[in-house]
């Protein structure tokens, strides 16, 4: 049986001809492709914008050439021709809105107006901006508790929007900040504040030049932070060693063809990145990570009686770590049978493994959401960390820890506040600049949020940028609860399906893009800034023409609402939002580290925030670096599902022609799926198993017990190389599936990575 027709040949390797062709492609459809490449040449440049795409960071000394293929799709998405002016809305109802794709909705164009629902003919119709700042301020205002009020924020926000969001809610009364990284690293931020005392990695770009070995864990760098292929190409030719982690073989952790190697492009060549590629099973890495600290005490044990030189670094061990021997006891009582069945590894393999990292003098490991969307993600980011630890392999050059983060500004957002249990020394910083009571009681993060919009607790919901409903789990569920607040606002370049689940009162108010300027009153341009995966804080100033005369950045929008909410006696907020060197004062005033702010961002590549770990000063309560030594989780779902017939375990991940929840293209040509995203991938020997061949539609069947009915309907199976028992497909289509129970101990972050599910078959692929 030949293919069907959606099934093509994925790329040999990523990057390359294909990634050029990609571009061109991107470019052209902007409408103004000269253009948009004059953009890109600015991107991430000292003169010019920080890319909107991935928080990978710049190295210290660029190229003019500091973009990669997702960088071209974002911008080129920003910078596109097409307009959604008023007049789209006076044809087109919500309730029609409501059955377009997401790639339909945002291909149609740049929101130009602010909008107010208007529910008597089930359209959005323009308003002025102080007309709607007055009356978003009106029906907050009217709450009776800031409470009731969620203030959502997207990773997009740059740090003086996001500063003067969470000054404004503060002084609003409410920490209520649920916000995209509740979503995706909270279960790393948690962890390494256990484990290292600051919940952010301890790794510079420079380091990866000096790593002997890397592990790379759970995610996708060709798909979802294409530049970091280039850092790990270099690596792999100087000779180290990367050990990759990931259930799914994707092409970019095999070979990556570098669009700036101009002998490879010219034939046809690529590099290989993996020196070893291990397969785990959906939810096993923190198994597979205590088999290799098994092999590491056995090693030193060995050592230690032939009167070798010690594997384990005991000397930081003695001064840098504390429950040492609890962690020890707990790696001694987990048997090989237990690692084995839950990782889905065998011994052989973790060998292999351990040894690169034994003979490894420098380590760096490094994570994404394959790892922190688990119920036991903490857990598991802790065993990582207990890992490294073993060699010393955290402060010190080319070793650390590195979660890498998603959108451009999501750490960011977190260190200028956004955070629904902020730290005290933050809150009492605000109390003594600012001279008021800032609330101390924690508020609501995505889940909190939810359940408080669904019990009625919650009355109104403004977003900061993103696409909530379709970035959070169980869309149907989350659509009753958008829908029955009083009051929605969206704060957006495109439109996107959560502006359609409309309250009693809603606003989409059309910002600023990353690449366009914003020229404050007296004609001057402004910067904002973003921090990185590596903690690096960088200037970013549009260069483009904004898409509409009516645009006003974030800053602005935010000052508005908060101006027509609490007034403009405590801050001015208008002034605040013609001259952002005066929020950046305001930040130097109150967060460690932003000490001339205005100066320091000024300069070439911006300035290094620091990192406590990364010095080995520990602020964890035992002033060490803090072994964990919790068991084994008692099944994983994979291990749940290996039990039942005909059930498995889905992780929902992106396409190649997405970021985030926004799709770019149909295409998917790393993994050879083109113009489709119903898909399943699947093992072949599972699909004999459900008596299914390659392109047959299924209905996909949520088996969480909790009364609720979740069904993906017509979605297609495809081969692929993956483990027994596991299957994958993308999000946001298969959020649905996702349940709003099932997440992650002490992060509260969706299970997205873990989900038991079934299938019923709807017909057979036609033969071609």
């Amino acid at each position: 049986m030949s293919k069907p027709e959606f099934i093509g040949k994925a790329s040999s390797a990523a990057g390359g001809w294909g990634a050029l062709k990609s571009c061109g492609k991107r470019l052209l459809e902007t409408g103004s492709p000269l253009s948009g490449a004059r953009t890109m040449m600015k991107a991430n440049q000292p003169d010019g914008f920080d890319c909107p795409g991935c928080a990978w960071g710049d190295p210290e000394h660029g190229s003019s050439f500091e973009f990669c293929e997702n960088g071209v799709k974002a911008v080129a998405w920003e910078a596109t021709e097409k307009r959604v002016r008023p007049d789209f809305f006076a044809s087109h109802t919500v309730t029609e809105l409501k059955l377009w794709s997401d790639y339909d909705l945002e291909q149609e164009g740049r929101l130009t107006n602010p909008m107010r629902y208007d529910r008597a003919t089930d359209r959005y119709k323009p308003v002025a901006w102080e007309q709607a700042f007055a009356e978003i301020g009106q029906v907050l205002n009217s709450l009776d508790h800031p409470d009731r009020a969620e203030f959502y924020t997207s990773g997009r926000a740059s740090n003086e929007a996001a500063f003067l969001y969470q000054l404004f809610v503060r002084l609003y009364g409410t920490n209520n900040f649920p916000d995209c990284s509740n979503m995706c690293h909270e279960a790393s931020g948690v962890a390494l504040r256990q484990s290292i005392g600051i919940g952010k990695g301890t790794v510079k770009l420079e380091d990866f030049e000096k790593a002997d070995a890397i592990f790379v864990v759970g995610q996708n760098p060709g798909t979802n932070h294409p530049r970091m292929l280039g850092d790990l190409r270099k690596a792999s030719m100087r000779g180290a060693e990367i050990v990759v982690f990931n259930p799914v073989r994707e092409r970019g952790l095999e070979r990556f063809s570098d669009p700036q190697a101009k002998l490879e492009m010219l034939r046809g060549g690529s590099k290989s990145i993996a020196t070893n590629y291990y397969q785990p099973r959906l939810g096993g890495d923190m198994a597979a990570f205590r088999g290799m600290a098994k092999l590491v005490f056995a090693a030193d044990d060995a050592a230690k009686a032939g009167g070798h030189l010690p594997v384990i670094d005991h000397p930081f061990i003695k001064a840098h770590t504390t429950d040492f021997d609890a962690y020890r006891e707990a790696v001694e009582a987990t048997s090989w049978e237990e690692i084995e069945d839950q990782s889905g590894l065998t011994r052989a393999q973790l060998e292999e493994a351990a040894a690169i990292y034994m003979k490894a003098s420098s380590v760096i490991c490094t994570w994404a959401m394959g790892v922190t969307q688990h119920k036991h993600s903490v857990a598991t980011i802790r065993e990582i960390s207990n890992f490294m630890f073993l060699r010393g392999n955290v402060g010190r050059p080319g070793a650390g820890l590195c979660p890498v983060r998603g959108h451009s500004n999501v750490q960011g957002d977190r260190t200028m506040g956004i955070n629904e249990k902020p730290p005290a020394a933050f809150l009492d910083a605000l109390e003594r600049e600012f001279d008021f009571k800032v609330p101390r009681r924690n508020g609501h993060n995505v889940l909190g949020a939810i359940g408080a919009m669904l019990d009625g607790s919650s009355q109104a919901f403004i977003a900061l940028g993103g696409n909530f409903a379709r970035a959070t789990p169980d869309s149907a569920i989350i659509a009753k609860a958008l829908s029955s607040q009083k009051l929605t606002v969206n704060i957006a370049t495109k439109l996107n399906h959560s502006h359609l689940l409309t309250g009693e009162v809603s606003y989409i108010l059309p910002c600023l893009g990353r690449t366009e300027i914003d020229k404050n009153s007296k004609g001057v341009s402004q910067i904002v800034t973003v921090e990185d995966s590596m903690s690096m804080v960088h200037g970013s100033g549009g260069i483009n023409r904004p898409a509409s005369p009516e645009l006003r950045s974030e800053v602005a929008i935010v000052a508005g609402i908060a101006a027509a909410t609490v007034g403009s006696g405590k801050f001015d907020w208008a002034e605040l939002a013609d001259d952002h060197d005066k929020i950046r004062d305001l930040i130097a005033r109150t967060i460690p580290g932003f000490q001339d702010f205005n100066i320091r961002v000024r300069k070439r590549r911006g300035f290094y925030l620091g990192n406590s770990a990364a010095e080995r000063v520990w602020n964890t309560p035992a002033t060490k670096a803090t072994f964990s030594g919790v068991a084994l989780p008692a099944a994983t779902e994979h291990q749940v599902a290996s039990g039942e017939a005909g059930t498995f375990v889905m992780q929902t991940f992106r396409s190649h022609d997405q970021y985030n929840t926004t799709i770019y293209g149909m295409d998917d040509r790393y993994r050879g799926v083109y113009g489709e995203r119903q898909i399943v991938f699947m093992n072949p020997e599972d699909m004999k198993l459900i008596d299914a061949v390659s392109g047959d539609r299924v209905d996909v069947v949520g088996l969480h017990d909790d009364g609720v009915s979740r069904v993906a309907e017509n979605f297609r199976l495809v081969p692929y190389d993956i483990p027994r028992g596991s299957v994958a497909g993308y999000y946001p289509e298969l959020n649905v599936l996702v349940p709003l129970s099932t997440f992650g101990s002490e992060s509260d972050t969706p299970a997205s990575k873990s989900v038991l599910v079934s299938f019923r078959k709807r017909m057979a692929a036609l033969a071609a």
